[in-house]
């Protein structure tokens, strides 16, 4: 018989999942049933620039999507880093030049997060057929009972209020997953994820050239460990900002990144105008275009370290399961590598999935923990708390760049980016997919 799997979240591990599920070797009739729970009411077009790298980019391959995807990154060319009055001190180029950008902060692939969950959950549905994967939105867990004897997972539906059984269901839902806390419980949480004491609000808004919006990702730090950016949206003609700021001793910064709904999201942007309102450069457009925006996105920042990310017949994919945070520059290929990796194990196994899980996980953990060392001391030092702390950062800075020893640093950084090679795995490669 087929599994019946249920994939909580669509974001980027879940229909990316979805559609390798599709794709790779299983035996004659044993494809499984796939069904993609969301909690929003349509796939989110939210979230900030995401980069894929190395093994990632083989993988878009053999979804058939690396074209729609290289067709859709954001246009950037590369950061710059500036002064209050916008001039720019320091510049680095985008990946695409060759030996000088290889190791660069933007990637030769940087798309937003919307727009790749956009192009993966409509790739999952041009496989084979339009029935291959069904699709359920505006509605999501409240209630998740495993039966050890049957290998069964019986869930409950909180806003349709119906109950449905499945042979395995995996959490791809992201860094506060519901299907985590639940399976494993508060005390867990408490102990697998790391706060970072870093706060992260995103938000698009209309480009403004005679502010100074370019190709180029601009930078601004400031006293108080808060930094400010800007950044190209070619595809939609806008520019996207991410605002951040650490502080281990206001809880309010965490209290209000939890919870959904609009008193939820105002009570966040009043928070973040608090702290930015006086923090100088483009503050106050940055202010006001944030209030107008309803693409507004506010999360802490996070590590998740588990010493299992399976529990009998629930599974954790992407995020949920070990995310590394935005600083390691892996979260979409860690996503995509997991999911690549997860469909491969049950196709090998499809006859036992204690063994497929386990294959998984041994496959995944090396990848992950080299993806979650981050460099040494970077939060402090990319974000000082006084204003001599700012102009020594600055200069350092300027000599990193100016030397191009700044380049070496992004060799120690974490993960290898050089592109990886993936083995003869038996996996359907689709036609080229084409929006």
């Amino acid at each position: 018989m087929p599994l019946n799997i249920l994939i909580v979240g669509c974001s980027i591990a879940g229909p990316a999942l979805a559609s390798f599920l599709q794709l790779a070797p299983f035996p004659h009739n044993e494809r499984p049933e796939i069904t993609v729970l969301e909690r929003a009411t349509s796939v989110r077009n939210q979230g900030q620039n995401v980069d894929i790298r190395g093994v990632g980019v083989a993988l878009l391959q053999k979804l058939g999507i690396e074209h729609a995807v290289k067709t859709s990154t954001t246009g950037e060319a590369g950061v710059q880093w500036v002064t209050s009055a916008g001039k720019v001190w320091a510049e680095l180029g985008s990946a695409n030049d060759g030996e000088t950008g290889r190791h660069n902060p933007t990637s030769d692939i940087e798309i937003l997060r919307g727009r790749m969950a956009q192009i993966l959950w409509r790739r999952s549905q041009t496989i084979t057929d339009d029935s291959a994967v069904e699709y359920i939105f505006g509605d999501h867990l409240d209630g998740i009972e495993q039966d050890h004897t049957a290998n069964t997972v019986t869930v409950h539906f909180a806003k349709s209020g119906k109950k449905r059984t499945f042979d395995l269901v995996v959490g791809a839902d992201g860094l506060q997953s519901t299907t985590r806390s639940m399976v494993w419980g508060s005390k867990h949480e408490a102990e697998c994820v790391h706060p970072l004491n870093m706060y992260a609000a995103f938000f698009s808004m209309p480009r403004d050239e005679a502010a100074g919006d370019s190709e180029y990702r601009r930078c601004y730090h400031t006293h108080g460990r808060r930094l400010m950016s800007i950044r190209p949206d070619q595809q939609n003609n806008r520019s996207t900002s991410l605002l951040t700021v650490i502080n281990d001793k206001d809880a309010r910064l965490g209290d209000v990144a939890t919870g959904h709904g609009k008193a939820v999201v105002a009570a966040q942007k009043e928070l973040v105008q608090e702290y930015f309102a006086d923090a100088g450069w483009q503050a106050p457009r940055l202010m006001r275009e944030m209030v107008a925006t309803d693409d507004f996105y506010y999360s802490m920042v996070a590590q998740v370290k588990m010493a299992s990310w399976h529990r009998r017949r629930v599974v954790l994919l992407g995020d949920a399961a070990h995310c590394a945070s935005h600083l390691s520059g892996m979260g979409t290929t860690l996503a995509l590598l997991g999911a690549y990796s997860l469909a491969s194990a049950l196709a090998k196994h499809s006859k036992d999935v204690d063994t497929a899980l386990s294959t998984y996980e041994v496959e995944m953990r090396p990848h992950v923990d080299k993806a979650q060392k981050l460099m040494p001391g970077m939060l402090r030092v990319l974000s000082p708390e006084t204003a001599w702390g700012v102009w020594l950062v600055d200069t350092t800075i300027r000599f990193l760049v100016w030397s191009r020893v700044f380049l070496l640093l992004f060799y120690f950084k974490g993960p290898d980016t050089e592109p990886d090679g993936l083995p003869e795995d038996g996996f359907t490669l689709p036609p080229v997919y084409k929006e």
